[in-house]
């Protein structure tokens, strides 16, 4: 009776605790480097046509620079969250991001051939300043505060990105039609400045060791974890980065295509806005119930029925049925997915390695995330110019989602401890406080 009264109690502490933070990173996460570019770079394609004459691909190859490089400056980003604590590092980048994302607006005016070349770098300063300021550190945070009602935190947070692709998108086309492209980078920098960053100066931080959840530390009270050397020697990370390779390659290009998918369905921009929106609630509540899952279950089964769904979603987008209800269904599976994905990274590397070195092996599993999704639109657009349909690829999607899915059944139990010999790696954890 006793024990059945502790474990109900345990999770409601977890949230008394640590919902300022949760709050605080949920903005963190919606104003930071992982959403904004992805919702703003569409609104600049017209306007930067018009005033350079440059062509759709040179406009959105920004993306791509922007991807790659955050990418693989991921586990440095992490280390650092490691070493000197997360709250120093999301802050800076903060700052960061916010600053050289407004910087895009100085932009010269010119029609000079360096002009892109200039676009290009200051897209480049994002990408290398950006990362601390996406799930790579506030999860970090999150999962230090959680771990009974650890998957619904982390669902929690990641619906920051639901949270932008509400508001950041109304807020650029905006600025667009009233101050132009250049004011539109200035002011949708306010996000991450002028909101993200001082509510994140006064109540972001990681808890003190006593406050921590007991489950996370050793017998001395530290953090207990695995390092990145013996993680990339153990064949379960190469099963989770692999799993999210093949999934982020198959959904990448699904998402950033998808207007034009719907529109080879002889769907108008309006219809294909309502699907977009559609997929938006699919991703909101993919997370949300993914996380309640992963608190009641293990990840293998609840991660493969679910990532699973967008192979559903892609037999639906194939051909040209011009049908409403097949297409938003499509729309909804693939935007679940897409949040249960989103979930699994932080979680997994958590409850596989622990929290001593979890910044450093979020940020090599982050990276096979940020490769695939920057390579997979530009591979999806060139099957539909070669081939004058999308069904190729998403016939090849199809089989990625359910192998990316299976990948993840042969991951076996959670460590119940991680191994005795890390023990002596151990290093008291940064709590922010500076």
């Amino acid at each position: 009776m006793n024990n059945s009264v502790e474990a109900d109690t345990a999770p409601r502490g977890e949230f008394s605790l640590g919902w300022k933070v949760l709050i605080v990173s949920v903005l963190g996460v919606a104003f930071g480097a992982s959403p904004i570019p992805f919702n703003v770079i569409g609104f600049t394609v017209e306007p930067l046509m018009e005033e350079f004459q440059w062509s759709r691909t040179q406009i959105l190859f920004p993306i791509t620079i922007f991807g790659v490089i955050a990418s693989l400056l991921a586990p440095a980003f992490g280390w650092m969250a490691d070493r000197y604590g997360v709250r120093r590092v999301a802050l800076f980048s903060l700052l960061a991001f916010g600053t050289a994302f407004a910087a895009i607006a100085l932009t010269p005016t010119s029609n000079a051939a360096s002009t892109l070349y200039i676009y290009y770098g200051l897209w480049m300063v994002v990408g290398l300043v950006g990362i601390g300021s996406t799930p790579v550190t506030w999860s970090r945070a999150v999962n230090m505060w959680f771990f009974k009602r650890k998957g619904l935190a982390l669902g929690i947070l990641l619906m920051g990105t639901s949270l932008a692709a509400i508001i950041v998108p109304q807020i650029a086309s905006w600025a667009i039609e009233n101050h132009g492209w250049r004011a539109m980078f200035a002011i949708v920098a306010g996000f991450p400045l002028l909101i993200a960053l001082p509510l994140g100066f006064l109540f972001f931080r990681e808890p003190r060791p006593e406050e921590r959840p007991k489950e996370l530390g050793g017998a001395s009270g530290q953090l207990t974890g695995v390092t990145l050397g013996a993680a990339l020697k153990d064949y379960r990370f190469w099963l989770i980065w692999l799993s999210i390779l093949v999934i982020a390659f198959a959904f990448g290009g699904a998402f950033i295509n998808m207007v034009p998918i719907l529109g080879d369905h002889g769907l108008d921009t309006a219809t294909a806005a309502n699907v977009m929106t559609i997929l938006g609630l699919g991703i909101l509540s993919g997370r949300i119930i993914t996380g309640i899952l992963l608190d009641k279950f293990w990840a293998g089964f609840v991660a493969f029925p679910l990532l699973c769904l967008p192979a559903i979603s892609s037999y639906l987008l194939l051909g040209t049925d011009t049908t409403f209800l097949p297409v938003a269904v499509g729309g909804f599976l693939l935007g679940f997915a897409a949040g249960a994905e989103s979930d699994l990274i932080a979680y997994l590397a958590s409850r596989y390695f622990g929290m001593l070195n979890y910044g450093k092996i979020y940020g090599m599993l982050y990276m096979p995330f940020g490769l695939a999704s920057a390579a997979s639109p530009l591979a999806y657009a060139y099957v539909r110019d070669t081939y004058g349909s999308y069904d190729p690829i998403l016939t090849v999607a199809i089989f990625m989602y359910v192998i990316g899915g299976a990948l993840l059944l042969f991951l076996g139990r959670y460590p119940d401890a991680f191994p005795a010999e890390n023990e002596a790696e151990l290093i008291p954890a940064a709590t922010g406080a500076a």
